[in-house]
């Protein structure tokens, strides 16, 4: 019996946080029709649990959740593990502006570029990764 395609194909595995229903739900339906793997959390304490328990190769994190900056914790946590995943901050509040020397702002008027913004993001990462082990090797 021939083996499934999609059990040798492994999908990019994103961490989407937010803590709107509606904004989680789709953005996550957009990310798997793009073909990535997705989990989500709807708080700053349920994304960094899951970071501590699964490897992703990109974060995409609400600015504001339970509090104000709940997002840029979240980001925090994100760049301090070992798998060091590409970040991004997911914004509807037009007058946040992040430092952006630290995140990717993504915001609403980016829905229709979204894929490709998380497809450069993800080869970026890569790109860094690949580096890195150059530079030890």
């Amino acid at each position: 019996m021939p083996k499934s395609p999609s059990k040798d194909l492994e999908l990019a595995r994103v961490l989407l946080v937010d803590d709107d229903v509606t904004s989680r739900l789709t953005l996550k339906t957009v990310l798997e029709a793009g073909g990535y793997c997705v989990d989500s959390a709807a708080s700053a304490a349920e994304a960094v649990g899951k970071l501590d328990e699964q490897q992703y190769e990109l974060v995409l994190s609400d600015l504001q959740m339970e509090s104000p900056r709940a997002g840029l914790k979240v980001i925090a946590h994100a760049r301090l593990m070992d798998y060091k995943p590409a970040t991004a901050i997911l914004t509807t509040y037009r007058n946040t502006h992040p430092n952006p020397a630290r995140s990717v702002l993504i915001t609403p008027e980016d829905l229709p570029d979204l894929l490709g913004k998380v497809a450069d993001l993800i080869s970026q990462r890569a790109a860094r990764l690949v580096e890195r082990q150059l530079r030890h090797a």
